[in-house]
């Protein structure tokens, strides 16, 4: 990016309440710092609770709107059925949904077990649907609503030494269409987001080799790593009045590696 770089802000986004999984870290927390940032009302699930402190009060710190944060293993279905009651008493109708948490961690064909297979889809596409679940019923009431499901280039590419992973992210741009034809008739669009390879700690700490480096730069149109922050942006336009008549969409950031 140009050192000169202005970014849009969205004045619909002021107010509104914004449920984001996931949120203490990597994508999501630069989805938490971008709504609050708009003036949103943000409340985020996790269960990293050191690293969601430390965004509570580097945002508190920043003067933005201090985001509401819940303790919540999202594979826990009733747990996340009462973190979002949570959130409608504290504050009020959700707005717009991001279905950001998932896991990616590696594991090949042949050690792939059914409790593999089970926790892997309850980690990256089950909670999806369950969170989605939670939060129309108040979206209806509401008059309307922006769901936004994470899913990956991975299913695209192909990628390898994660299929359950892959094939979950296969699975939520499916999920995404066929809930965007469920509730759309109550004004509530459906999209999802299709990053790439995004330079996150847990990237760099795990899998940013210089050999995998040098493939997502050799593989991408644009040679260069892209940010969280970059996809935090897209939600926002996904989240924002300004894509009122976008739905049951896949968008891919990736800097052109599909």
């Amino acid at each position: 990016m140009p050192p000169e770089a202005q970014f849009a802000t969205y004045p619909s986004l002021r107010g509104r309440v914004v449920a984001i999984t996931g949120g203490a870290s990597g994508i999501g927390e630069a989805m938490v710092e971008a709504f609050a940032a708009n003036g949103a009302r943000v409340a985020f699930l996790d269960t990293q609770i050191e690293a969601a402190e430390r965004l509570i009060a580097r945002l508190r710190n920043a003067a933005a709107p201090a985001p509401l944060f819940l303790l919540c293993d999202l594979t826990d279905i009733s747990a996340l059925q009462a973190a979002v009651e949570a959130i409608l008493r504290e504050l009020g109708p959700i707005a717009v949904l991001v279905n950001n948490a998932g896991n990616d961690t590696r594991h090949s064909l042949d050690e792939v077990t059914p409790e593999l297979w089970d926790r892997t889809l309850a980690l990256n596409l089950r909670h999806q649907f369950f969170m989605a679940q939670a939060v129309i019923p108040a979206m209806r009431r509401a008059g309307g609503g922006s769901i936004i499901n994470m899913s990956s280039i991975s299913w695209v590419i192909p990628s390898t030494n994660l299929p359950v992973y892959v094939i979950a992210k296969a699975g939520i741009v499916g999920m995404t269409r066929t809930l965007a034809h469920e509730v759309g008739k109550d004004n509530i669009r459906v999209n999802c987001i299709m990053p790439g390879a995004i330079l996150t700690e847990r990237q760099k700490q795990l899998w940013f080799t210089a050999e995998y480096q040098a493939e997502i730069l050799s593989a991408q149109a644009l040679k260069r790593l892209i940010l969280p922050e970059e996809v935090a942006r897209l939600a926002l336009f996904l989240a924002a009045d300004d894509s009122s008549a976008i739905t049951s969409q896949s968008y891919i950031i990736d800097g052109g590696w599909v």
